[in-house]
């Protein structure tokens, strides 16, 4: 059942980008490995001719509801399935795709899960401390920052959050365990990182929640399976875009792109593309964000 609560009006990133580099210019599957709320799958199918078909992949029963929602004026050229974008190989064959024309992976968070999923995605409100993609999957982020050494705890926000402060911060939280809600995190972050080195744009608990965010639901082990089996599944001319919006998602994607060019691939640019000064004024969520485009030559 889709919980009921605020609808947030949720906008994709780079949607122009996308629809141009990835939308087929003939027939042929897409594979959106992220369809979160439905804007890029959107974007892919508009002004596309009627024998491209889309199979869009995601965790969360609720976004896949509100997907199905958003994409239903394009009948049965649109399949979705709950699953992630880690077995996309699976995925394909569950459902006849032997290869797509265009593969997508945005790997950021929906606006709706962030501020409405109740799931403690966000430090704006004080929510349970869960922040599981799948509600029903692995163990909550509280079970995680209540269980982990502190030498773990700060190696997770080091690696995936890139938080200078990440010891101070693990020692703060062990020092607070139990924690049980997002207030109790963020109010364990202010108290291990002097104020006089709290960020000036960003949040001081930002980097905290994005690591803890990314290892609860192994985002980087699900990316690198992901770009190990995509390339393949790719039809000759096909292309994968994968959207990041941390710096380390994106070294590897773009190691992993230079690996492939001896086998016959190429990056549509040799750096990322970037949201422009437009979009990022009216989305500040996507001044992070970067595409990279790899194509298969045969």
């Amino acid at each position: 059942m889709v919980a009921t609560g605020r609808e947030v009006a949720h906008v994709p990133v780079l949607a122009d980008e996308v629809a141009a580099l990835l939308r087929p210019r003939g027939g042929g599957w897409v594979i959106d490995g992220t369809v979160g709320m439905g804007g890029h799958a959107e974007a892919l199918l508009q002004g596309s001719g009627p024998d491209v078909r889309l199979l869009g992949l995601d965790v969360d029963p609720e976004a896949l509801a509100r997907a199905g929602a958003r994409l239903a004026p394009f009948g049965d050229r649109v399949r979705l399935a709950r699953e992630s974008f880690r077995n996309l190989r699976r995925a394909a064959a569950a459902h006849g795709i032997a290869e797509a024309r265009a593969i997508l992976l945005d790997l950021g968070v929906s606006s709706w899960q962030l501020e409405a999923s109740g799931r403690g995605f966000s430090f704006q409100a004080d929510e349970p401390l869960d922040m599981r993609l799948d509600p029903g999957a692995g163990e909550t982020a509280a079970a995680l920052v209540n269980r982990l050494p502190e030498p773990e705890l700060a190696r997770i926000l080091f690696e995936y959050g890139e938080e200078r402060h990440a010891r101070r911060v693990a020692r703060a939280i062990v020092r607070r365990r139990p924690l049980a809600t997002t207030g109790d995190l963020v109010a364990a972050v202010r108290s291990g990182v002097p104020r006089a080195a709290w960020p000036r744009r960003i949040h001081v608990a930002t980097r905290t929640f994005q690591a803890l965010r990314m290892a609860v639901n192994d985002e980087p082990g699900a990316l690198r399976q992901a770009l190990h089996d995509a390339p393949e599944l790719l039809a000759a001319g096909g292309r994968l875009g994968v959207i990041s919006f941390h710096s380390g998602e994106d070294r590897i994607v773009k190691r992993t792109f230079r690996a492939l060019e001896p086998a016959g691939f190429a990056a549509l640019e040799p750096s990322p593309i970037a949201p422009t000064g437009d979009e990022v004024r009216a989305n500040p969520r996507a001044r992070s964000a970067k595409l990279r485009v790899l194509e298969r030559l045969r």
